[in-house]
């Protein structure tokens, strides 16, 4: 369902800023069933924690390079890597994730 012409039903929150009325219109209390759209939502939602969601969709595009798109496999590689040994220059963790031993 899209809501642009319908200013007139647009919730108070939405008429801080372009970006809120355009989520609010285009994208909230729409179902979705699109697993990437799921994550990045998912992902987002956690980085809200104490931030407002204005200041989110600020960032959203910063989200997007960094989790590149919410491709779910390309952010496991991602993760996996870091948890491997071979990131240990990268994260600064001597020992494994897992608690295994270096040697």
């Amino acid at each position: 369902m899209n809501r642009e012409a319908a200013d007139d039903v647009r919730c108070p929150w939405a008429e801080i800023s372009q970006a809120m009325r355009t989520y609010h219109d285009t994208e909230w209390g729409v179902p979705s069933h699109d697993d990437r759209r799921l994550f990045e939502m998912l992902t987002l939602e956690g980085a809200q924690s104490g931030l407002s969601w204005a200041t989110i969709l600020n960032r959203r595009e910063g989200y997007r390079r960094a989790f590149s798109s919410f491709e779910p496999a390309e952010v496991a590689a991602l993760v996996a890597f870091l948890c491997s040994d071979d990131a240990s220059y990268i994260t600064g963790n001597a020992y494994p994730i897992d608690g295994g031993s270096t040697a």
